[in-house]
């Protein structure tokens, strides 16, 4: 009896030699085609419905490649040869007219989408066929990204978490996002699109959640050597659940003021849970403003002053201070300690310099960093540069 050739012996292996593919598969998941929200339920619509789009260009363009390299090969001796051919009305419609009728329903598709999908858009619907109802109002959580984990605080409740968020299902969710440092992205794919978190900006996302289970949401920016373990668990819970999770993390104990939250932003990898019952108010709103330190001028502060024309040549000493040179140098610009400007020149006090002029500098009554509100400019005496006897003349 013959012996089955080498051909045929791997035929009949070819099964098990795909196996450890479909094993490889198999740890793949798919949450972005089978979201638990509402909103990433729309992106992933929007998603598939282009994509059928664009296959009906791209699926008849190559089977049309294979087929015209078949028929016209060299060897085919039936294929019509026509040397003198230029010119088809009927193919140059079915050329252009298909694709640009395909980029005109993308067009429309993505316009209607990138409006009822926009993150600041606060929610009309919980679910398909059913309404937000306008008594219910969403949920407030600020996410705070940090090197290198996630902050969340539950203004509502008073409350704070890190590396763990949770929210009732079929409530509305309004995100305000900033970041203490370095930019990042906070993206839950079962919940809705990414959103970017940046240093002293405020970005929004409304969500809702409609399925209870464990989710998972991480930082989809690189933003340095922690960044693979800035992961954190979403937890989808009915409202009873979510009440008694809200009551666990007040019974917790811990408490986060200014003074911890300046410890906690210290950069850290692969941080555990951590979870305080109560928060110090308006502790969001600083970090935006970037004057968590205390005694710093917030950036709105300084806006307010800058929009009303500014202090004149005294305010110049409260510019370092809003300096973003996060935890190791904070308020300060040369070695540890803070330092401000105590004397400015102008382009006629360089010149003269260079020329051999001796220009005394200012002398400011009060030496202290001019911070917060209410600002009580120190009294300044200005003294112009003076020439030695003989200097600049001729």
């Amino acid at each position: 009896m013959p012996k089955p050739s080498l051909g045929i012996a791997l035929r009949r292996l070819k099964p098990l030699i795909l196996l450890p593919a479909f094993a490889l598969l198999s740890a793949c998941n798919a949450v972005v085609l089978a979201p638990s929200g509402d909103v990433a339920a729309q992106q992933r619509d929007l998603l598939v419905v282009s994509t059928l789009l664009m296959l009906l260009i791209i699926i008849p363009v190559m089977a049309l490649t294979v087929f015209f390299a078949w028929k016209y090969r060299q060897s085919n001796k039936d294929a019509d040869y026509r040397p003198d051919w230029d010119h088809s009305t009927h193919l140059e419609v079915a050329i252009w007219g298909a694709p640009l009728l395909i980029i005109i329903a993308l067009g429309a598709i993505t316009w209607a989408g990138t409006h009822l999908l926009d993150p600041y858009r606060p929610l009309d619907r919980i679910e398909p066929g059913r309404a937000a109802p306008e008594t219910l109002r969403p949920l407030q959580v600020n996410v705070v990204a940090l090197d290198w984990k996630w902050l969340f605080i539950y203004p509502e409740y008073g409350i704070a978490t890190v590396n763990e968020l949770a929210a009732p299902v079929d409530r509305p969710i309004q995100f305000s996002i900033t970041s203490s440092t370095v930019m990042n992205s906070f993206y839950v794919p079962a919940l809705a699109g990414q959103i970017y978190a940046m240093p002293g900006m405020q970005t929004t996302l409304h969500a809702v959640i409609n399925r209870p289970g464990e989710y998972k949401g991480f930082s989809a920016n690189y933003s340095g050597s922690g960044f693979s373990g800035m992961r954190f668990d979403f937890h989808g819970l009915e409202p009873a659940g979510f009440e008694s999770w809200v009551s666990r993390v007040r019974a917790s104990g811990g408490s986060l003021d200014r003074a911890g939250y300046l410890q906690l932003e210290r950069p850290s990898e692969n941080a555990p849970v951590m979870l305080f019952g109560s928060v110090e108010p308006g502790l969001f709103n600083a970090v935006v403003n970037m004057c968590v330190e205390p005694g710093k001028m917030c950036m709105h502060e300084m806006m307010a002053l800058d929009d009303k024309g500014g202090l004149g040549i005294e305010s110049a000493r409260m510019t370092l201070p809003l300096t973003y040179d996060k935890h190791g140098r904070r308020g300060a610009v040369f070695g540890d300690q803070p330092s401000y400007l105590a004397s400015l020149c102008d382009p006629v006090d360089g010149v003269d310099a260079e020329a051999g002029v001796q220009s005394r500098a200012l002398t400011l009554a009060q030496t202290s960093p001019l911070t917060g509100a209410g600002l009580t400019p120190p009294s300044v005496s200005l003294f112009r540069a003076t020439a030695p006897a003989g200097a600049g003349q001729s």
